[in-house]
């Protein structure tokens, strides 16, 4: 729920809960549990939804795929049929090309530019439902923290801080350029169609169910995340273009 969240916001709106809807204040109360301080220090643009080895053109085309997939992303690829696994980037890419994997998320496009998927599966999906923000932390043992003067805490919090700003700027201003490299290597960019996406929600719903049912701890995080997000709408749809 900190870092990223299906169907989630953009930058903003997922920053303002964090900082000025209780979002910070709920992760300092679970890792202080465990003697950890964590600070938001990065962000970075959304995500795509994966790359396939072939077309995926229905719902059910999706069943029996084996998939790379993180998070609770990945808890909703299961829920259609989707075989998934977490590898770390590096062991992902031979896993393709010997065919343990039939397709992958991962990253941004001029991440997954880098890391050569497009050599292999040739069908690229958006948007990154599953990904739509990116929240990085810094953790620091917490009797560390605690033992900072204020001053030294806020030059930890500016130098996140700057670093977060550096990360989204970043990301939001080279994906144009990848996304025109991969089309140049062959690579079909394709939108998932609203009849997809709408399963997508549907089984993410269903593991929201489930896990504010067994988690008092998400079912508080969620509470305060989905509450804030049903007043920022009032704003969103006045103050932003559809």
């Amino acid at each position: 729920m900190f870092s990223s969240v299906p169907f989630g916001p953009s930058a903003g709106e997922y920053l303002a809960w964090f900082y000025y809807g209780g979002g910070q204040q709920l992760m300092d109360d679970i890792y202080k549990k465990h003697g950890l301080k964590s600070l938001i220090c990065g962000l970075i643009a959304p995500e795509a939804s994966g790359w396939f080895r072939k077309e995926i053109k229905s719902v059910e085309d999706l069943n029996g795929l084996k998939m790379r997939f993180f998070g609770l992303g990945g808890r909703v690829m299961q829920k259609l049929g989707v075989a998934t696994q977490l590898l770390a980037g590096g062991d992902i890419y031979p896993a393709l090309e010997r065919g343990t994997l039939d397709a992958t998320e991962y990253s941004m496009p001029a991440i997954d530019y880098d890391l050569g998927f497009y050599q292999i599966a040739k069908h690229y999906y958006f948007p990154g439902w599953h990904q739509q923000s990116t929240m990085l932390e810094l953790l620091i043992n917490r009797q560390k923290w605690d033992a900072l003067s204020s001053t030294q805490q806020a030059q930890f919090r500016v130098a996140c801080g700057d670093n977060l700003r550096e990360g989204l700027a970043e990301g939001e201003a080279i994906q144009a350029k990848a996304l025109k490299a991969l089309k140049e290597k062959g690579v079909q960019i394709h939108r998932w169609s609203p009849e997809i996406l709408a399963a997508f929600k549907t089984a993410w719903d269903e593991v929201v169910k489930e896990d504010t049912a067994a988690d008092a701890t998400f079912a508080k995080v969620w509470a305060s995340y989905n509450n804030f997000r049903k007043d920022y709408k009032i704003w969103k749809d006045h103050g932003y273009l559809p």
